[in-house]
């Protein structure tokens, strides 16, 4: 039985239909992009287990491919246990090592990549300073209490336990969160007060004065989905009523319970810095007579209180700013204001492993070939040279060596001017 399973992952057979099912995902998944968008897409297909299908409109699904994370770990499993028992270290396998080593790595960083990168942006106005960056499209739901004049207290709750959890509790809070209704996408408008005669979608807050309505969830690349949702406050006293929190509203809403203040909102996932960094120009230069860009820039001052460092640092298109383990690139800028810049910020912490797995696959090739190149040269520097005379044409006495003796014919009315070769024994003639 162990045979059999070693056999199984060392076969080549299992690396062919990996590698076969990997370009078939590939192309699916690529194709899937046009419907289902770049994010969906990928989840779905690349970073998975499994890739499922379901009718439309049913509540069940089968499987009907490998995801990438199955595929790649079987990969991964496949070459580390071919490479075992099939290779012992030796000085002229060095090059093989060093190429399987870069692929081992790859395939590792790959992953790591996938599990631990985390994107967001940072939108800075002249003279603006931030402390955190933002998501590009995952919310959060969070309480603030203001009661302690130095710092706020600040409870967030996933977007994801809105869709998952009817009711939510933290032990920070002091009250229960209802969720009555929450939408993936939605709008958001004014209610006519002759018009809209149906109730409010809360009783409380700014939900009083809109109306919420669905909408159909977006897969563009220029699209945002904006999440909405309907929460009440259940306290042992009873309930405070509902609020509407959502995207589109800006400022949050104020709730008060046992003399204190909260601060109730949708916004967007917040990542917390210990530094701030503050904008101080923004350049967006174009192109004589164009609107192409021609150069973006940021300058921004870096400062972090608790080491008291204070710099200057200029951010421009293929030269972002890394620190703290994050990478600050200049991604775009507000059209609706020309002094806005919007940097990207990428913690990644495998960002190397690409260039080392290059690296040792390039250094193993070069080995490998230099290996057999060294080997060549000393094979060939060993053989003897070839004697004097070895390889040359034939001497005087070489038709004598062959047995055979040259005739002459003399010029006739037949055959003339020809000449011929006649066997051995033969007798020299002219006629």
């Amino acid at each position: 039985m162990v045979n059999r399973i070693v056999s199984f992952f060392t076969s080549l057979r299992l690396t062919v239909v990996c590698l076969s099912l990997a370009l078939l995902l590939v192309f699916i998944g690529t194709l899937a992009q046009v419907d289902q968008g770049l994010y969906v897409a990928q989840n779905r297909y690349f970073r998975s287990l499994l890739v499922y299908w379901s009718p439309k409109g049913a509540d069940w699904r089968i499987p009907i491919l490998p995801g990438g994370y199955l595929l790649g770990g079987i990969l991964l499993i496949n070459l580390i246990a071919a490479h075992i028992k099939r290779f012992t270290f030796t000085k002229k396998k060095i090059g093989i090592f060093l190429i399987h080593a870069g692929l081992i790595l790859l395939l590792l960083g790959q992953f790591a990549t996938d599990l631990f990168q985390m994107e967001s942006h940072m939108r800075l106005s002249g003279g603006e300073s931030k402390n955190y960056s933002e998501s590009d499209r995952v919310c959060e739901l969070v309480l603030i209490d203001s009661a302690n004049a130095n710092q706020d207290r600040v409870v967030a709750i996933p977007e994801a336990m809105l869709s998952e959890a009817k009711q939510l509790r933290h032990p920070q809070l002091p009250f229960t969160l209802q969720v009555k209704q929450y939408y993936p996408n939605s709008r958001l408008s004014r209610r006519a007060p002759m018009v809209d005669t149906d109730p409010p979608p809360a009783t409380q807050g700014a939900g009083q004065q809109l109306r919420l309505e669905p909408a159909a969830i977006t897969y563009k690349m220029d699209e945002r989905n904006v999440p909405s949702a309907v929460v009440e406050i259940l306290t042992p006293q009873g309930s405070l009523g509902t609020w509407l929190v959502s995207g589109f509203l800006d400022e949050l809403q104020s709730l008060k319970f046992n003399n204190r203040t909260y601060q109730l909102g949708l916004r967007l996932t917040r990542y917390y810095k210990p530094f701030y960094v503050e904008l101080i120009k923004f350049s967006h230069d174009k192109y004589l007579g164009t609107d192409i860009p021609k150069n973006f820039s940021s300058r921004i001052r870096l400062h972090r209180p608790e080491t008291g460092e204070d710099r200057e640092v200029l951010i421009y298109m293929n030269n972002p700013l890394r620190y703290w383990g994050e990478t600050y690139y200049q991604a775009s800028w507000d059209p609706k204001d020309s002094s806005a810049t919007i940097l990207q910020v990428v913690r990644n912490p495998s960002w190397l492993t690409p260039y080392l797995s290059c690296a040792l696959v390039a250094l193993g090739l070069v080995v490998q070939f230099l290996s057999h190149l060294i080997s060549f040269a000393r094979k060939s520097s060993a053989k003897p040279m070839p004697g004097k005379g070895q390889g040359k044409g034939p001497t005087r006495n070489s038709a004598k060596e062959r047995n055979v003796e040259e005739a002459v014919v003399p010029v006739g009315p037949a055959g003339a001017g020809k000449v011929g070769s006649f066997p051995a024994g033969s007798k020299r003639r002219t006629l």
